[in-house]
């Protein structure tokens, strides 16, 4: 893969499945580079293997897709250049879509009622003067903001307590009404009512709560919904219900012990179960490094004193990448875990039962259920996003939305290896070679999170630089998620040590397996906490040629009053005392890195803000160390991930050129 081929990732939606279970829809969408944005249709999937997939819409970017109970409509959101995704409606037999809501803001997440009258949505709402509310007053005009709490801002989403989510929904209309017609002339001087090209939709929350996921229950006679106190200091996001009709909230968040997080929720199919995805954050709230993120269930409708039930395993299961919750069965549900590299698919019934699904070198993303099928959506070694059919007989891959790129780009493979760490510990990951007996330079890269993993699915970051000739290193050393809790616990308040070691040992470990990997012309890469363990290494070993350090973690001691996490992230990785953080700090440690070092950042990345790097980067100058600093303008903490395709574009040819100063290859000079 080259940087211009980054218009032939297609990236699929969670799967929208016909009641009928006949076919399915998805959004398909990718980077333009005309467009300088995403853009992306509206799929139909059959559901049997060998019929072609159709573009059933031409939005600039549609995506969404939901079918109504009824399986009459379509609702999907659909953005234009420049605008707020709205929620839009469509025949499910075809036709023309129509917009449905108007938000200053744009529509969030939503959901069919069960009789497919009405669609219950999220959107935030402006306060007055502020977000284009007043003609003429921009950003730079508007009122100071009085802050009072640590939860006000959040990275991609700017400031956040003065237009907080609620929770609306509206009636559908009719698919066959007549269209309505802006009055003008007469007409619009004899109408009393001041026109609305959309149904009027009815505000159901008031609380000065962040709202996300609202979900009707089974009979469509409540609504829940995750809410975030804006003004509290924990973690924690609560569940509550209310009437379909608003008014007030029922908290559902009760367990045997405070700090609690719930993340999403579902109600059974037979309306006698409520299924939840949580984490367990301690008697603080805030003990957040390495909780399992489980499967949880408690009966409907029971005395509050009543208490969640886990079905997953807090130890050695994780579901903290799933997507929300999906229906099975009268009183089951789907999950998401991320194990050792995959995404497994498993079944929670509300006994206690469970199943697992599926178990390949994939990772699932998202799956719908219908009529006793399940379609899920995928992400594999040959594929950025397809369509899948599970049946009795394993996946029916159903699409094939990645042969373009396979074709123009090419895939090189993935070698799944563990190599001992120095104390022993066996470490996970994967290598990429470049063609050819070598010997080839070697990139070892780190990911961010810590609690994240690298994957079995293909990575546009390891295609691009095995092109340019380097053999590519990754792994998932101990913080990493997705080999349980302890795996993931022993970094807290250790940060670059037992972690250190792990990568050190995985690159060792390919060193020997492989003899045409040159050891003595050697790169490290990484970002966010990958940012943090580049620094921290060349910090501490001095084997690398050179460095590059991306949106990195850098000082936690100035991380608490920058970031938009800073008031509960260092505490919890890296502790209080001020000699302790010193010990874990590449800002502390900075007098000791020989390693020429590429910086870049993000100017509106407010998770690890550019302070981190602006001040890393003069510290190195002040030392003569040789670096440069790459800073992209307009865009925040997921630049290489969803930035504007031309930075994104840049991004990978300014990496590439600092690789060919210090590590030069044949393909990269």
């Amino acid at each position: 893969m080259k940087p211009e081929h980054l218009p032939l990732i297609h990236l699929v939606s969670a799967p929208a499945l016909h009641p009928t279970a006949e076919y399915a829809v998805i959004s398909v969408n990718r980077p333009d580079f005309n467009a300088d944005s995403y853009v992306g249709q509206l799929w139909e999937v059959p559901l049997e293997p060998g019929a072609k997939p159709r573009r059933i819409t031409r939005g600039f970017r549609d995506s969404a897709p939901q079918f109504s109970p009824d399986g009459a409509a379509l609702a999907f959101l659909r953005s234009a250049p420049g605008k707020a995704a709205q929620l839009h409606l469509v025949d499910a037999r075809g036709g023309e879509p129509q917009a449905i809501t108007d938000q200053k803001l744009g529509v969030g997440s939503f959901q069919w009622s069960p009789d497919s009258s009405r669609i219950v949505f999220t959107a935030a709402v402006p306060e007055e003067g502020r977000y284009g509310t007043l003609d003429g007053v921009g950003a730079d005009a508007e009122a100071p903001r009085l802050i009072t709490g640590v939860k006000y801002r959040m990275n991609g989403e700017g400031f956040t307590t003065d237009k907080t989510s609620q929770i609306f929904d509206v009636e559908v209309p009719a698919l066959d009404a007549e269209p309505t017609v802006e009055p003008v002339g007469r007409a619009k001087g004899q109408s009393a009512d001041s026109f609305s090209p959309v149904p009027q939709p009815r505000r159901l929350s008031e609380s000065p709560f962040e709202h996300s996921a609202p979900r009707y229950s089974s009979n469509g006679e409540r609504i829940y919904f995750i809410a975030q106190r804006l003004d509290s200091s924990d973690g924690c996001s609560e569940l509550f219900s209310m009437s379909a009709e608003g008014g007030e909230l029922q908290q559902l968040n009760n367990y045997p012990f405070s700090g609690f997080s719930i993340s999403s929720a579902t109600e059974s199919a037979d309306g006698k179960w409520l299924f939840a995805l949580g984490e367990e954050l301690g008697s603080t709230g805030t003990d957040f490094v390495a909780a399992q993120s489980g499967v949880f269930v408690r009966p409907v409708g029971s005395d509050e004193s009543v208490s969640w039930r886990r079905l997953s395993d807090s130890e050695n299961q994780d579901f903290g990448e799933s997507p929300e919750l999906v229906r099975s069965g009268p009183d089951a549900v789907l999950a998401f875990e991320r194990a050792r590299g995959r995404q497994r698919l498993h079944r929670f019934e509300a006994s206690g039962e469970t199943s697992l699904l599926v178990d390949e070198p994939l990772l699932v993303t998202a799956a719908a259920t219908a009529s006793g099928r399940t379609v899920l959506s995928y992400t594999d070694a040959q594929s950025f996003g397809d369509l899948a059919l599970l049946s009795d007989a394993g996946l029916q891959k159903l699409t094939d939305f990645s042969f373009e790129f396979r074709a123009q780009a090419g895939v090189t493979a993935l070698h799944e290896h563990s190599f001992p760490s120095s104390d022993g510990y066996p470490v996970h990951g994967w290598t990429l070679l470049p063609p050819g007996e070598g010997p080839h330079p070697v990139l070892l890269n780190i990911h961010g999170g810590p609690f994240a993993q690298y994957g079995c699915g293909i990575f546009d970051e390891a295609q691009v630089y095995v092109e340019a000739g380097y053999a590519v290193v990754m792994c998932n050393p101990r913080g990493a998620a997705g080999y349980g809790y302890q795996h993931a616990r022993a970094i807290k308040h250790q940060m670059g040590t037992v972690d250190f070691a792990d990568v050190l040992g995985f690159l060792e470990g390919a060193l020997a397996e492989f003899p045409q990997l040159d050891g003595e012309r050697l790169g490290i890469m990484g970002g966010s906490y990958g940012g943090y363990l580049t620094a921290w290494t060349i910090s501490q070993d001095h084997r690398f040629t050179a460095a590059i350090v991306e949106r990195g973690y850098l000082d936690p001691l100035s991380f608490v009053g920058s970031s938009d996490i800073g008031w509960i992230f260092p505490d919890e990785y890296n502790g209080s005392n001020p000699e302790l953080i010193a010990a874990q700090s590449p800002m502390a440690q900075l007098s000791e890195v020989r390693t020429p070092a590429l910086v870049v950042h993000s100017e509106e990345d407010w998770r690890c803000p550019i302070e981190q790097a602006q001040r890393y980067y003069v510290g190195l100058k002040r030392l003569g160390v040789e670096t440069e600093m790459l800073i992209f303008p307009g865009e925040n903490h997921e630049l290489s991930r969803s930035g504007r395709p031309h930075h994104r574009k840049q991004r990978f040819e300014y990496i590439l050129q600092w690789w060919a100063k210090y590590l030069p290859t044949a393909q990269n000079n």
